[in-house]
């Protein structure tokens, strides 16, 4: 399927790829590494970009405009517990609770290493970090989510499989990364009524956001959970919903015991300022009020962009409620084919998936963007897979 000279970018980026490890590149790692990539739209990290907009917009507006930007880069931001207090208005929970990390990836770290040392149970595919993060004291064991249940998860198998194993800490990610499957908040009520015997019960929402249970698209929180279930962690990357990956702002929610141990180890000043800003604006009602609407209005676009792309022959399109969708190359196609195919010809950065364990198959994911860029993408792929047809 490759040429030879898009066989030899695809051997530069396998390179990238292995210096990141079960990571993506990032967009300026290809532009400085391989500067012949052109790259018009990044359907491979996760984010909104009307959020980002929108951050945007009061960043030129209260810092760059009224001058305020100098102090922001100028000065120290405020330590761990100042900014806790921004995100315990907004999310109606104790600021001792709250547990402000720069970025999630920073909370997943410090809670694995911390409070799920000894044996832990990780669903797959999922989010690598979980597996890879873990101390090299820490047993780790896999529950498969079945490919011929398009990688749900089924609650009953999965509370027999946790207590037959008896696990010190679980993980569940919901809408799951790399599938996008939700669990309904009453499912997830169910599967934690079963695990009073579990010591963590650690839910990534990082994509809760884009998850909905009516025509509405209410919004969903796991707040109640924590407040009613002792031994549940929530953790939370502020990336993919408010599109703000590049200050790295995230948070974990849990005990106050274990936000003092962590703070008494470090982590008193892990934010940025501009960081800082956002938990600051976070919590005011103009911005929420402003972030809903954008919200909803991806959504809906996202959804609309997953049924189109399942009219395309040749892909496979799992049901999804995140910001991106699993695909599946039904017809051959390799999927580190298809990541330069898309790169080269179209300059559409898409993520392969052939290093999540857990996945059978030829397997790409693909983040929706703005409508505009939906359809661009969309036109890709059809102009694609329209030349593969023909060739068979």
């Amino acid at each position: 399927m490759l040429t030879i000279q898009e066989r030899e970018i695809a051997q530069k980026m396998q390179t990238l790829k292995n210096a990141s490890g079960s990571h993506s590149p990032s967009i300026f790692t290809i532009a400085k590494e391989i500067p012949q990539i052109h790259i018009d739209i990044d359907a491979c990290f996760l984010s909104n970009p009307y959020a980002t907009s929108l951050f945007m917009d009061y960043i030129q507006k209260e810092l760059i405009d009224s001058k305020k930007l100098r102090d922001i880069l100028e000065f120290y931001p405020s330590q761990n517990a100042i900014i806790s207090q921004y995100l315990s208005q907004s999310l109606d929970i104790e600021q001792d609770c709250i547990f402000v990390s720069n970025g999630a990836i920073e909370a997943i770290q410090a809670i694995l290493h911390n409070f799920a040392s000894n044996k832990i149970i990780v669903n797959i595919p999922t989010f690598s970090s979980y597996y890879e993060f873990v101390t090299p004291q820490t047993q780790v064991i896999y529950y498969d989510l079945p490919k011929e249940n398009d990688y749900k998860l089924c609650i009953e198998s999965y509370i027999d499989f946790v207590k037959k194993h008896k696990p010190q800490s679980v993980i569940i990610i919901n809408p799951n990364n790399p599938n996008g499957d939700y669990l309904p908040l009453d499912s997830m009520r169910e599967i934690l009524r079963n695990l009073a015997e579990v010591e963590n019960v650690i839910i990534d929402e990082s994509f809760i956001h884009f998850a909905f249970e009516n025509a509405d698209f209410t919004p969903i929180s796991y707040i109640a959970l924590f407040k009613e279930f002792h031994n549940v962690i929530l953790l939370k990357s502020m990336s993919k919903d408010f599109g703000i990956a590049g200050i790295r702002a995230g948070y974990a929610i849990m005990q106050k015991s274990k936000i003092d141990k962590l703070l008494k180890n470090g982590y008193l000043w892990n934010s940025n300022g501009l960081s800082e800003y956002f938990f600051r604006i976070y919590g005011t009602k103009d911005f929420r009020d402003k972030y809903e609407i954008v919200r909803k209005k991806y959504i809906a676009q996202t959804q609309q962009f997953f049924n189109d792309l399942a009219k395309i022959q040749g892909l496979k399109v799992y049901p999804s409620k995140a910001n991106f969708a699993l695909l599946e190359l039904v017809n051959g196609v390799k999927s580190s084919d298809f990541v330069i195919k898309m790169l080269l010809k179209y300059g559409i950065y898409t993520r392969t998936c052939n290093d999540k364990i857990g996945l059978n198959g030829e397997f790409v994911r693909l983040a929706s963007r703005t409508k505009e860029e939906n359809s661009v993408i969309l036109n890709s792929l059809k102009d694609l897979f329209g030349g593969i047809n023909k060739a068979r």
